[in-house]
């Protein structure tokens, strides 16, 4: 694993990453549009997970929240992704083994993956129980893993300043 420690210290030593650390004001700007981009996933996914999980929103179609929301759900990704990037190329070395950021990544390979097996799996049937209060298991599992899996990165990405 050397070798990704390497492309951490280069990764730092771009000018990207220096101007990031070395700026007043850069870091944070990044960090606030960063939670912005929290608020749009989580919030967004949040709504549909309630609503899989027949909680909230039980006399709308999924279909319909997942069209009105999803868009948001992924603008708020998008920006993460972006921010993220930015933020750790300015710090990728004090990353590098901090648990906080490893448990935050891997929550989000996993949440990625529950998100494509719902959509290739559950909502492929959609049709048969879109309008129903309760989704199917599979669905509301979908939903219960998805919102527990955010509000954990959430959680992790707060805990790399600490651990």
């Amino acid at each position: 694993m050397h070798y990704i420690f390497t492309i951490c210290q280069w990764l730092e030593q771009t000018t990207v990453g220096t101007s990031i650390r070395e700026s007043l004001w850069l870091f944070p700007i990044i960090e606030t549009i960063h939670i912005f981009g929290i608020i749009l996933l989580v919030g967004a996914t949040s709504i549909l997970d309630l609503r899989l999980m027949g909680l909230t929103f039980r006399d709308e179609p999924v279909s319909k929240l997942a069209e009105r929301f999803l868009p948001w759900a992924w603008a708020g990704f998008l920006i993460q992704v972006v921010t993220g990037l930015l933020l750790f190329s300015s710090e990728a070395t004090k990353m590098y083994g901090n648990i906080g950021f490893e448990i935050k990544m891997l929550l989000i390979v996993v949440a990625g993956i529950n998100a494509f097996v719902f959509h290739t799996i559950a909502y492929q049937s959609v049709g048969k129980w879109d309008n129903d209060p309760v989704a199917p298991f599979s669905a509301r599992a979908a939903g219960l893993i998805s919102i527990l899996l955010w509000f954990g990165i959430v959680a992790a990405g707060r805990w790399i300043a600490y651990v």
